[in-house]
């Protein structure tokens, strides 16, 4: 129960964050889509930097384990052309069309209904799947770290070192 709690926090935090951010509205979805508004990269990139930092020490202390999921190329290029596609056609993102709701932008009930239906289909369609799609490029529990066969703190400095290098250039060009 107190980890329910907890998650309930942290969840209405990070869409006060959203929401502060701007990143739930329509005019910054476009931009991020059209690669001329950097704002919602910026926002989920810092997210990623910080959770990873978070994630890791809390890991190395031994106060948490990694529940690492399988790669599975088919399925995460799958996934991402369908998300893409509804992303472009609708204007919000799975948790943006939330936030949107939230703030009272009805348009939004339209992507979380595209989700309830897409949810429907994926678990109809999903033994189908199993056999098919989730076969291609399967390198089971990997993370870059394994992969790479080093420290994941090296992985975490130098992508936080990319992060703020992207950062700035991003600014550099007014993005």
């Amino acid at each position: 129960m107190k980890l329910i709690i907890l998650g309930l926090i942290t969840g209405i935090l990070f869409g006060f964050l959203l929401q502060k951010a701007r990143v739930i509205r329509y005019d910054k979805q476009l931009g991020a889509l059209r690669l001329m508004d950097m704002t919602i990269v910026k926002f989920m990139l810092s997210a990623v930097m910080v959770s990873m930092v978070g994630v890791y020490i809390l890991h190395d202390l031994g106060l948490v384990e990694l529940s690492i999921k399988t790669t599975i190329l088919g399925a995460n290029i799958v996934g991402g052309i369908l998300f893409g596609i509804g992303w472009g056609m609708l204007g919000y993102c799975p948790g943006t069309s939330l936030g949107a709701i939230g703030e009272g932008r009805l348009d939004a009930l339209w992507g979380i209904l595209g989700m309830i239906f897409g949810a429907g289909v994926f678990a109809e369609f999903y033994p189908a799947l199993k056999n098919t799609v989730y076969t291609w490029g399967d390198f089971g529990k990997i993370t870059l770290p394994q992969a790479l066969g080093i420290n994941h703190w090296i992985v975490i400095v130098l992508f936080i070192i990319f992060g703020i290098l992207l950062f700035r250039w991003f600014e550099k060009k007014g993005l």
